[in-house]
């Protein structure tokens, strides 16, 4: 009696056991080939706690701590998780170890580490070697697969950023108008304001008669710092008198202006050349706003690639 006693203990002890371990790794989802155990379940909650290694890529905007709150979110993580690594295995994209170690010394180096300094960093975050190596292992493999399915197909052409541009600074051009002005300066200060005006008048018959600019030029203008043919400069739309730029605006190059009165003195303009140019400022917001189009425009890809390969696949969730 005392015997069948003792066995009868141990047959509980181990049918308890037995019956504990199957809880344990009861198949909480299917997805295609691969299980989400109840294990795996609780090992992602203990990342959670620990908020490390989660693969960002698969967060969509919420945090470790959002994550916590919603078990829904949890499992959609890891199905998340499964499509992915179907993907990678159906299409051949796994690597070797030399290749994770490759990437981890890349990582120390990016970190003014060394190999083992790294690893020290990551155990002392109570995480295992081997641990650390499979998480590598797989963003490594994931980012083959996004990049062979998502990324290299996302186009963002110059007319996206240009648009984009003008939709964050409505009252900015990305492009304005730079123009190539000679001129013929006539001074106030000999003779007088009318004198000068008359004189500037006669300069604009004479062009109008068909005389040439340059030679005019070289026997009329009165600036100081005369250059061959009344070379003013090159200036773009804002940068220089309203007055010569309204004037200058409504010409084709080649030709020239009437009289031009500024600060009480006249000018006769020829526009050499006009041309459209990339505002600076515009240039230094593009690339910018090129990566930010690029991230959103990712950001949707990804999100409709996942969503097609959860209808494709076969994904079934233990209640």
């Amino acid at each position: 009696m005392r015997f069948f006693k003792s066995f009868l203990a141990v047959f509980c002890f181990i049918l308890s056991s037995t019956v504990s371990a199957e809880i344990v790794e009861r198949a909480v989802a299917i997805v295609n080939n691969e299980v989400i155990t109840q294990s795996d379940v609780i090992s992602f909650g203990k990342k959670l706690d620990r908020n490390n290694f989660l693969d960002d890529l698969l967060l969509f905007g919420k945090t470790a701590a959002d994550l916590k709150k919603s078990s829904a979110d949890q499992l959609n993580y890891l199905i998340s998780e499964r499509l992915l690594d179907s993907e990678v295995k159906r299409l051949n994209l796994s690597v070797t170890i030399e290749r994770v170690e490759q990437e981890i010394r890349e990582i120390a180096k990016r970190n003014g580490m060394n190999r083992n300094e790294l690893i020290g960093a990551v155990s002392g975050q109570g995480v295992t070697v081997s641990e650390y190596q499979g998480f590598i292992k797989s963003k490594v493999e994931r980012q083959s697969l996004i990049e062979s399915e998502i990324t290299s197909k996302i186009r963002v052409s110059d007319e996206d950023v240009l648009a984009q541009y003008s939709r964050n600074y409505p009252s900015a051009a990305a492009g304005v108008y730079e123009y190539n002005i000679a001129h013929i300066f006539i001074n106030s200060k000999k003779g007088g304001p009318e004198a000068a005006r008359d004189r500037a008048e006669s300069v604009v018959k004479k062009l109008r008669a068909g005389e040439s600019f340059e030679v005019l030029a070289e026997q009329h203008s009165e600036d100081s710092n005369f250059s061959p043919g009344g070379i003013l400069g090159s200036f773009r739309a804002g940068e220089f008198s309203k007055e010569m730029e309204e004037a200058v605006s409504k010409i084709n190059p080649g030709e020239t202006t009437g009289v031009v009165k500024l600060k009480g003195n006249f000018h006769v303009l020829k526009l050499l050349g006009k041309k459209i140019v990339s505002d600076s400022r515009f240039e230094k917001e593009k690339d910018k706003i090129r990566s930010q189009l690029f991230e959103k425009s990712f950001q949707m890809q990804f999100k409709l690639w996942l969503e097609a390969k959860r209808e494709e696949s076969f994904i079934r969730i233990n209640k």
